[in-house]
């Protein structure tokens, strides 16, 4: 092989590489806190994942899946007695594609939401946790029965907001549910008010 081939070839193995370790910034989700996050969705439910439909979008070059939540509150937004919640990923026969640090969500299972109506692959204005992981917040019954509401952005490195906080709001323990709840309504009523909120 000669000089140019191999040359040729090692900066086509180091582009891979690159791309490989930067899926398009996927995993780099700076902090956000529970103020920011209510300020910059449209709405926001503790419902329940009753169904979930992954497909290929129009174009066939994207799997996108679409769960059906049951609101069992309305925070922020209009009240519906039903949502369709569409995620980038999902699974169609052998092929299975993730979103790094995308939120995850499982049919039988609650959250709390941050939903925008977003432009994804194929669609326009979806329904969709823009957010990703910070956007949802897992509904688990703590050692004491009672329930708690825990980031699953947890589970994912986050960079320092402004104020230099890198944890997940809540922490791994999450929040009381009851309690965040009424703290986010609150935050909403502020904002309807016209008054600042925390970034």
């Amino acid at each position: 092989m000669s000089v140019v081939g191999t040359a040729f070839r090692g900066m086509a193995c180091a582009a891979l590489v690159a791309t490989l370790a930067h899926p398009a910034n996927a995993s780099t989700l700076i902090r956000a806190g529970l103020d920011e996050l209510v300020a910059s969705h449209e709405t926001i439910v503790v419902g329940q994942v009753v169904d979930a439909v992954s497909y290929w979008n129009a174009e066939g070059n994207f799997i996108l899946t679409d769960y059906l939540v049951k609101p069992l509150d309305t925070v922020k937004g209009q009240s519906e007695a039903e949502l369709t919640v569409t995620l980038m990923g999902g699974t169609v026969g052998d092929l299975t594609s993730m979103i790094v640090a995308g939120a995850e969500l499982v049919p039988g299972r609650s959250y709390v939401l941050f939903l925008n109506h977003e432009n994804l692959p194929g669609i326009d204005q979806a329904l969709t946790v823009k957010e990703h992981c910070q956007g949802a917040y897992d509904i688990v019954e703590a050692k004491d029965g009672s329930l708690r509401a825990v980031s699953q952005a947890n589970q994912h490195p986050l960079v320092p907001d402004r104020s230099g906080y890198v944890d997940a709001p809540g922490g791994v323990d999450g929040f009381a549910v009851d309690a965040m709840i009424q703290n986010l309504r609150e935050t909403v009523e502020r904002l309807e008010r016209g008054q600042e909120v925390a970034q």
